[in-house]
């Protein structure tokens, strides 16, 4: 399932928020629908934001294709700009953006068609590049994965929350893939249920045993002895391995480590922020408390009852058994260790 697709003008998305019930495409002609996309989570998932803004500024350089030098240079910068405030927490949209912009001072001396074929260039490249990383993550990952696991995910860590294969999914498929007997346990993850919607129709569309529970469930499991490993996500994974991802993760590693159940992150090096020394530097993502107060439409707290909506929470890298990237798994992960990854 590949949920992002370049024509070579326009960019098609599949919408995320309409599943399970329907699998509709949603056309991106230009850099506002590629923002609002990414906003309203349409698009979700840090490789996926990534490789999405990548795209954005794609588009936004066809339009201006026909300005002099000056004009259209600073037209990229604003549309640089305006995705880069799309979703402050995943790191690999500011990463994807900064790729776009050094295309961008590489080729500043190319006339402005030359550097509009190379933004495009780079933008498809990226794409490219996360489909061969994720499906790298998932070989690194397969030795973690014993034989009839019943593993706990959270969150959509799939494809429709990068360009094809996944990452903590990606490790999953891989391992079904090579003929391990799995079975997930998919967190709902509210507000938006992405474990219930996204990951359960991923998985199911794959033919992966896949159980949803309520992400009040996950101690219960794990103390019932039903969970062999948990495997998550990540938006932003700090210089000592602290890692944000999906609000509800810091919880389960949390039990997890209490019942001596390993804790995996699978995420690409394009999420690990080496400029931040920890997790207490990672800027939180507060999104509308509506989003907490309803669901499909319907309100579901008392009218005048307020609710809080961090979209993120961060787990300490003490609690993370283990980060698998393309690279290489760092185990036990401190910043020593983590320095020794980007210089591989």
């Amino acid at each position: 399932m590949r949920p992002i697709r370049w024509d070579g003008k326009q960019l098609l998305l599949i919408d995320q928020l309409r599943l399970p019930e329907d699998l509709t495409w949603i056309t991106c002609k230009t850099v506002e629908d590629v923002a609002e996309a990414i906003e309203k989570m349409k698009v979700r998932g840090a490789p996926a934001i990534g490789a999405t803004a990548a795209y954005g500024v794609a588009i936004g350089a066809l339009a201006n294709v026909e300005k002099n030098k000056q004009e259209f240079q600073s037209a990229i910068e604003k549309v640089c700009d305006r995705l880069a405030k799309t979703r402050p927490t995943a790191v690999n949209l500011f990463w994807a953006i900064n790729r776009m912009r050094s295309v961008l001072s590489r080729h500043e001396n190319d006339d402005v068609p030359k550097i509009v074929e190379q933004l495009v260039k780079e933008a498809e490249a990226i794409a490219e590049e996360d489909v061969r990383i994720n499906q790298s993550i998932g070989r690194n990952g397969l030795p973690y994965v014993p034989d009839h696991a019943r593993i706990l995910t959270h969150c959509n860590t799939g494809s429709l929350a990068t360009v094809e294969f996944g990452t903590a999914l990606g490790v999953v498929r891989t391992a079904h893939a090579a003929g391990k007997s799995v079975h997930v346990y998919a967190d709902e993850t509210r507000p938006y249920l992405q474990g219930a919607r996204l990951t359960a129709f991923e998985l199911s569309h794959d033919g992966i045993p896949v159980t949803v529970i309520t992400d009040s469930m996950a101690g219960h499991l794990m103390k019932t002895g039903n969970i062999d490993l948990v495997i998550v996500g990540a938006d932003r994974i700090t210089a000592n391995g602290d890692t944000a991802n999906k609000i509800g993760t810091y919880s389960l590693a949390v039990l997890a480590n209490y019942h001596d159940i390993p804790f995996y992150v699978a995420a690409p090096l394009s999420t690990i922020d080496f400029g931040l020394a920890s997790g207490d530097q990672i800027v939180i993502e507060e999104r509308s408390a509506e989003e907490v107060a309803m669901i499909a439409g319907k309100r579901i707290i008392p009218q005048g009852v307020t609710a809080l909506h961090p979209a993120f929470d961060v787990t300490p890298h003490e609690l993370i058994t283990a980060i698998i990237t393309e690279k290489g798994v760092v185990e036990k992960p401190n910043t020593e260790r983590m320095l020794q990854l980007k210089q591989q």
